[in-house]
């Protein structure tokens, strides 16, 4: 059977050529699936495609018209699918629903310790043989009230680091972990979140309910100061709100791993490139903003689960076995 992996990397090649590439034969192509790239799957039965591809009603149409019979993500969030209309063509859709936890909430992590200890800025001055202090003052964190939004897996798991630097965790998710609150972890309503919280990060999926979750009158409900992570979705923030919330200091400092406009950017080399996404660059002005390509996922681990379970997911789909990790419309 040909398979189509879409936005593929060449660290990604060696890890599916191992575990897909005696059953099935596999196509390569760097390019984004969207409608206009969807051509190049002709003849492929399964297409593996990945977080910014578009995969509309354009896109899935072309696909099926080719002889596509299922849609593997490589990844756990399924929002840039339409759900929908895959159904209505007979589309199968699979994911990838956990791959590492520990790899995004350490991530998270690593982003808050640097940005409030300025280590991304200790780091540049040192290389210039600056080793002056003014500016690169941070907090502990011990004592201080951090507040996570969404406690699924990462979730859980970033709550679990944070006990050890004995902060005081709030948390809010619809569905309250019993775990979570046995060891510690109080649950409270979203606005009361927003305005106990130092450090608030974002573990939560993005769905219409949660889209721009963090947006002027949220953050309007902060304290002076707050510092924001976010390592899930981008459109989890409403980007120009957050610069305004910067430019006030009402925010003192955010760290992100991902932005909401990142498809075409994220993942790419445009060094020697204008970028033209004016809020993305104004972003990236404030010293007090810190920002990796969406590689809270990218550990060794990680990278072996997602291939693991894509090529479990299309044996079970050609064996007619059930789909366990089949996502389907509410």
């Amino acid at each position: 059977m040909k398979v189509a992996l879409f936005s593929a990397k060449d660290y990604e090649k060696p890890l599916f050529r191992e575990v897909m590439g005696q059953e099935h034969e596999l196509a390569f192509y760097k390019n984004q699936l969207r409608a206009d790239t969807a051509v190049l799957a002709d003849g492929a039965e399964v297409v593996v495609s990945f977080v910014n591809d578009c995969l509309d009603q354009a896109c899935l149409e072309q696909l099926r018209e080719q002889g596509v019979k299922l849609i593997a993500l490589r990844c756990a969030g399924y929002n840039h699918v339409d759900l929908k209309v895959a159904e209505q063509l007979g589309l199968k859709v699979v994911r990838v629903p956990e791959y590492s936890p520990y790899a995004v909430a350490e991530h998270a992590l690593a982003l808050l310790l640097a940005v409030n200890r300025h280590i991304h800025k200790a780091y540049a001055r040192v290389r210039e043989n600056n080793f002056a202090l003014h500016g690169l003052m941070g907090f502990d964190l011990k004592g201080k009230t951090i507040g996570v939004i969404g406690t699924g897996k990462i979730g859980r798991v970033f709550c679990d680091l944070l006990s050890g630097f004995g902060c005081e965790v709030i948390a809010y998710d619809p569905y309250p972990n019993e775990e979570l609150s046995s060891r510690g972890v109080e649950y409270v309503e979203l606005p009361e979140l927003m305005q106990r919280s130092k450090v608030i990060s974002l573990h939560c999926p993005l769905t219409p309910e949660t889209h721009h979750l963090i947006n002027d009158e949220s953050l309007g409900l902060c304290s002076d100061g707050v510092v924001l992570v976010n390592t899930s979705r981008g459109a989890l923030v409403d980007s120009k709100a957050l610069i305004r919330a910067l430019k006030s200091k009402k925010v003192g400092a955010v760290a992100l791993d991902v932005y909401e406009e990142e498809a075409g950017i994220f993942f790419e080399d445009l060094s020697d490139q204008v970028i033209e996404d004016d809020v993305l660059m104004r972003l990236m002005t404030f010293p007090n903003v810190l920002m990796t390509s969406h590689q809270a996922f990218f550990t060794q681990e990680a990278m072996v689960n997602i291939a693991d379970t894509t090529a479990a997911n299309v044996r079970a789909f050609i064996a007619g076995e059930p789909l366990v990790n089949e996502v389907k419309s509410s």
